[in-house]
């Protein structure tokens, strides 16, 4: 949808501190001091990976450079140089200084040049973004949010003596200098978060976490039950339950020629051997039909368990009777494995719920510590299970995908430590990450603070250092 009312009587009847003006200064339109122009609709067809000028389309828009590139004849004026500032036209009206090579100006896409002495680039850097954002807010939003050139050129930017935004321009720069230092290293922080718990997940599925059980029984000068035992125990339960009730089906195991050493007192053992591994019997959305829609029974979907953090307590969606006929009520504690779209994504169920054919479910024969160990041991194989995934529009991957991992299997004793020494662990790393999260959004609630001071009508130059 487009804007329906004037950015005029946006700015006449807001709030907004950015967007104010201090009494002495007057106002243009962004047209009377600047070109607008509109990207080219670059023919789709000769778009490819290989080949070309780069081309810029809107999700490129703040990026240092475009996947895309074009192949065919252009016109020079639709040449982006490094340091030209674009605005996204479609979505969220995004603006940013273009930090890549030379690059094409795709439709949807505007680059904006000021045309006068009397603006200076780095003021409106500052400026532009609170009118965007207020434009974008006051368009309606049924399906995407578009923006005209018309209205671009409409904005009343404020304008200040050159002598007035040059100042300004610099004691923002000074400020934000200091802030982008410190938004950087909590970043770095987040990364290196990110770099730990990958570590820490290792370690954990490689005997390295906690003391193996092999070294503490030698410690203590008692036995214990290998993986490999615990494989066999679990083996010949699952037979004795089939006794008389049929030919019973063995679980393949993993081929070991292939795979790595394990520490002592594991074995390797693949998902089926360990436990039930089955799809989400529902091909059916409730959204779908309405007479399975609403009622008791939760119905998981592949985006709640990547929302989940391990843990599967909330749904968006329920089975009525009818739903939960054609589909299958998994217990609480199943751990639930996506296979479309965003593979190898895991929770465990904290309620008996449904889910569709595009989560698995695995029940380990040994109850939640097994369950608790292999949802660790797949967020570790999530990155080679994504290479299995189908090249098509939407990736994703096959059950018999999953029933040939390989899972690295300690004692069950030693899965139990694993588990609560991860648990431990992950609680830090949660506890510190929130606090970065806190602060990058104080961060950001500073920034607008200083720019706030910059415009009000209320400060002078130097209230902006206050």
């Amino acid at each position: 949808m487009a804007l329906t009312i004037s950015v005029e009587d946006i700015i006449s009847t807001t709030n907004n501190p950015l967007l104010q003006a201090k009494p002495h200064w007057t106002r243009f339109r962004l047209g009377d001091v600047a070109t607008v122009l509109n990207g080219y609709a670059f023919k789709a067809e000769l778009f490819n990976r290989t080949e070309g000028t780069p081309l810029i389309r809107i999700r490129d828009v703040g990026s240092d450079d475009s996947q895309t590139l074009y192949s065919g004849e252009f016109e020079s004026k639709y040449l982006v140089q490094p340091g030209e500032l674009l605005i996204g036209m479609d979505g969220d009206f995004n603006c940013a200084r273009w930090r890549g090579k030379p690059s094409l100006l795709n439709q949807r896409v505007c680059k904006v040049s000021i045309s006068t002495d009397a603006y200076e680039d780095r003021f409106l850097d500052f400026v532009l973004p609170g009118y965007l954002k207020a434009i974008n807010d006051a368009t309606s939003s049924i399906t995407v949010k578009h923006l005209s050139s018309r209205t671009i050129q409409d904005i009343p930017l404020p304008c200040p003596p050159i002598v007035e935004q040059r100042e300004i321009v610099a004691e923002l720069e000074k400020q934000f200098s200091r802030l982008d230092e410190a938004v950087a290293n909590l970043q770095r922080v987040k990364s290196n978060l990110k770099r730990y718990k990958a570590s820490v997940l290792k370690a954990a599925v490689e005997g390295r976490l906690v003391e193996t059980e092999a070294t503490l029984a030698r410690s203590e000068g008692r036995s214990y039950e290998t993986g490999e035992q615990l494989l066999q125990r679990i083996l010949e339960t699952r037979r004795a339950k089939w006794a008389g009730r049929g030919k019973f089906k063995e679980a393949e195991g993993p081929k070991t020629h292939e795979l790595p050493d394990v520490p002592e007192g594991w074995t390797w053992a693949t998902l089926p051997q360990l436990g039930e591994l089955n799809r989400g019997k529902s091909k059916h959305r409730p959204r779908d039909d309405k007479a399975l829609y609403g009622g008791p029974y939760p119905f998981i979907q592949t985006g709640d368990v990547r929302r989940s953090d391990g843990s599967i307590a909330d749904f968006s969606q329920t089975y009525s009777e009818a739903g939960l006929q054609q589909s299958r009520l998994w217990p609480t504690g199943t751990l639930c494995i996506t296979i479309a779209a965003n593979i190898a994504e895991t929770g465990i169920l904290q309620m008996d719920a449904c889910f569709p054919d595009s989560v698995v479910g695995f029940i380990a024969d040994q109850g939640p510590i097994m369950t608790e160990y292999v949802e660790v041991f797949i967020r570790t194989a999530k990155e080679k299970l994504d290479r299995f995934a189908s090249a098509t529009a939407q990736k994703n991957i096959n059950l018999e995908v999953l029933q040939a991992v390989a899972v690295p299997t300690p004692p069950l004793a030693e899965q139990r430590r694993i588990v609560e020494e991860l648990g431990r662990l992950l609680s830090i790393l949660r506890g510190v990450d929130r606090e970065v999260d806190t602060n990058l959004q104080r961060a950001q609630a500073l920034r607008q603070s200083i720019l706030s001071k910059a415009f009000s009508p209320c400060s002078s130059t130097e209230g902006v250092a206050a």
